[in-house]
């Protein structure tokens, strides 16, 4: 196994997160890599935590990364946050990524998390998807 994908991997994914239109006519521009630093904005999207799994064939190395992509909306309900969610599962579950260094041969929706945070003033979703990654053989 090697590790030397999840970079690729990771701004693979943030691209097709900012350039799919469906996302951007919800949130605009805020699709952010990390949480963006002062005020937030009242509804964004931003790419969380990644565990990587050894997952080689025997011909070449491969690698299971489970990461998690995280909405946040400071409406009242999770109706905006759900649509979100919605988009971002739209858009990434089938994706053909393309990597510097190796491909992605499947990438699937796992589970969801929702959740009221901030006493309640936000409410959270964690969307945690499955790459499978391979070497080039």
């Amino acid at each position: 196994m090697s590790y030397a994908m999840a970079a690729g991997l990771q701004a693979a994914v943030y691209q097709r997160l900012v350039q799919d239109a469906a996302l951007s006519a919800l949130v605009g521009g805020a699709i952010h890599d990390a949480v963006p630093p002062g005020r937030v904005p009242p509804l964004y999207v931003t790419l969380g935590p990644e565990e990587a799994r050894e997952r080689g064939d025997g011909t070449a190395g491969g690698a299971w990364h489970r990461f998690t992509v995280t909405v946040v909306s400071e409406s009242a309900g999770f109706q905006q946050a759900k649509a979100v969610a919605g988009a971002v599962s739209d858009a990434l579950v089938g994706a053909e990524l393309s990597l510097p260094r190796g491909r992605v041969s499947s990438l699937n929706f796992l589970r969801a998390r929702a959740r009221r945070e901030t006493g309640g003033q936000a409410r959270r979703i964690d969307l945690t998807f499955q790459a499978r990654v391979d070497e080039d053989a």
